[in-house]
């Protein structure tokens, strides 16, 4: 029929030479920047947990213990009716 007249061998259709454009394109360009905001996020994260987890470690270290809340006299005097009645039948 008319396949002599159809000869697309060397030839690449236009969509196809602009998506080769880009490919070529975006390796002379370096990092993708969603690829860059991705690794600054993850990057301050950590840095984030890391100086939380220092500063965890080394309060634990040097600061005292926290004092308990002072009991009332009210609920001192109960725990001393507490202990000092015996139970019945003893």
């Amino acid at each position: 029929m008319a396949e002599d007249d159809f000869d697309f061998s060397n030839k690449v259709p236009p969509s196809f030479d602009r998506v080769g454009n880009v490919i070529k394109d975006s390796g002379s360009k370096g990092f993708n920047p969603g690829l860059i905001v991705l690794l600054v996020v993850v990057g301050l994260l950590l840095i984030f947990l890391v100086g939380n987890f220092v500063l965890y470690t080394y309060a634990q270290k040097t600061l005292p213990p926290r004092k308990k809340k002072p009991v009332s006299k009210k609920k001192m005097k109960k725990e001393r009716l507490r202990q000092g009645v015996s139970a019945p039948g003893e």
